[in-house]
């Protein structure tokens, strides 16, 4: 019975193990199959690389051999959004009521011959003022251009500016040619829209008729310094008041101007100025009365020169949490005017001398005391100085003759209030006592809604 269980048990755990060792020769079997069958498909993926490698190799000696010129790039225009076709387009809307002591038909410059410009504080009650439309882009690496038109109430279309500037000139240079506000002192280039007061100070109205455009081309230079300095110079037809288009080829004055500014502090920033203009005007016509009250036509044949000194100082608080900011702005215009006066062109039509020597400045201050909230007050004055009237001098009319140019010395003092619910808009509150006329003061309560559309470009400093 012992030898057959020594038999029986190996024989047994042989029979069990059988199947299983077969089974393990079948999968190696399988596995080494497929292991070959990977082997061939990456000799084949091999190969074709190694014939790619050697074709690229052949082109690249082939081409190193026989040298192609390329052509240059074309310039690009610097890159802008989605809209890079397309110019940036910007519409500004505006308008105001008046309440206004005096007829503001009778409006004048005591002591200044008019400008034949608007000016003055405009029609009573209800007026839609005039609304501006930008068009602005860059239109290629070299110029930047821009096209502003005003729409009057009346429903009629002038250009304001239209002009072309460079932007890639060497050395601080830039250049703009075409219409445009010229660059002397500080307001005359900024946009009604952007004034701090509804109107300009009188001696802008009184010396240019409002802004001063340049039918032209300006150059600028920015000097490579830490503190800003900035020179220009302007000529053009100068057709605007106070001068005249002179009907002949050729540049009609001069403008020249410096700049200079920096920062005082974390907290004030400021600017100054100093610019001088030269025009000619031939047959400068205005409208006044003679002596026995009859409407006559006079006209001014000569130069005229002024020079212009400007100020402008502004705080802002670095620690506010406010928003707080204050504003100085300060202009000093000086005018001579040396030439003949014809004396009622149409009827008596008597010429002789004229020299006149005249000045005008105003302060003003305008406090932010809230993001939303501004409050300003301004004085200014002119001065008609000392005038020589030829005709006046040799007795050959009276000083009453012409009583625009009696000696006066206009004034005016303003105030504002204004709201800005956001960037995009303004609702301004403004009284004034004007004593521009030799008559009674002016009392004027000017209310103003100015409303701003699409992309518009940063004010100046």
């Amino acid at each position: 019975m012992g030898y057959f269980s020594r038999i029986i048990g190996p024989v047994a755990i042989a029979v069990m193990l059988a199947p299983v060792t077969g089974q393990a020769a079948e999968d190696v079997a399988v596995l080494r199959a497929e292991f070959a069958a990977l082997k061939a498909e990456y000799a084949e993926r091999v190969t074709a690389l190694e014939a790619r490698i050697n074709q690229l190799e052949s082109t690249a000696t082939v081409a190193a051999a026989n040298p192609v010129e390329q052509p240059l790039p074309a310039p690009t225009a610097p890159a802008r959004n989605s809209s890079a076709f397309n110019p940036a387009i910007s519409v500004i809307l505006a308008g105001n009521y008046s309440d206004l002591s005096q007829d503001p038909g009778d409006f004048n410059f005591a002591g200044f011959m008019p400008s034949g410009g608007e000016i003055g504080p405009g029609d009573r009650s209800f007026n839609l003022g005039e609304s501006e439309v930008t068009f602005a882009a860059s239109v290629d690496p070299y110029f930047t251009a821009a096209l502003t038109m005003a729409l009057s109430p009346e429903g009629e279309i002038g250009v304001e500016e239209a002009f072309a500037r460079t932007t890639s000139l060497p050395a601080g240079f830039s250049v703009k040619g075409g219409r445009f506000f010229s660059g002397f002192g500080y307001l005359n280039e900024i946009h009604a829209h952007a004034w701090d007061f509804v109107d300009q100070p009188l001696v802008y109205q009184a010396f240019y008729g409002g802004q001063y455009g340049q039918d032209g081309v300006q150059v600028k230079w920015l000097a490579p310094t830490d503190l800003f300095l900035e020179f220009g110079a302007e000529t053009g037809n100068g057709g605007e008041f106070p001068g005249t288009r002179l009907g002949r080829n050729g540049l009609n004055g001069t403008t020249l101007f410096t700049h200079v500014g920096g920062d005082l502090g974390d907290s004030i920033g400021w600017r100054a100025g100093l610019s001088w203009m030269d025009l000619d005007a031939a047959d400068r016509g205005y409208e006044d009365v003679d002596s026995a009250g009859n409407a006559i036509v006079n006209s001014f044949t000569g130069s005229s020169e002024t020079w212009i000194a400007d100020a402008t100082l502004k705080w802002t608080p670095a620690s506010s949490t406010r928003r707080q900011a204050f504003k100085l702005q300060a202009e000093y215009m000086r005018r001579t005017e040396d030439g003949s006066l014809a004396y009622d062109v149409e009827g008596a039509g008597l010429s002789d001398s004229y020299r006149s020597q005249q000045e005008g400045w105003y302060v003003q201050g305008v406090y932010q005391f809230n993001p939303r909230w501004r409050f300003g007050l301004r004085y200014d004055e002119l001065d008609s100085g000392s005038t020589r009237i030829g005709l006046v001098q040799g007795g050959d009319l009276l000083a009453s003759d012409f009583p625009l140019l009696l000696p006066a010395s206009p004034s005016r003092i303003t105030t504002m209030i204004d709201f800005s619910p956001s960037e995009f808009s303004r609702l301004r509150a403004q009284y004034a006592w004007d004593d521009s006329r030799a008559a009674e003061t002016d009392r004027q309560l000017l209310l103003q809604y100015i409303y701003a559309l699409g992309a518009h470009g940063v004010h100046k400093f």
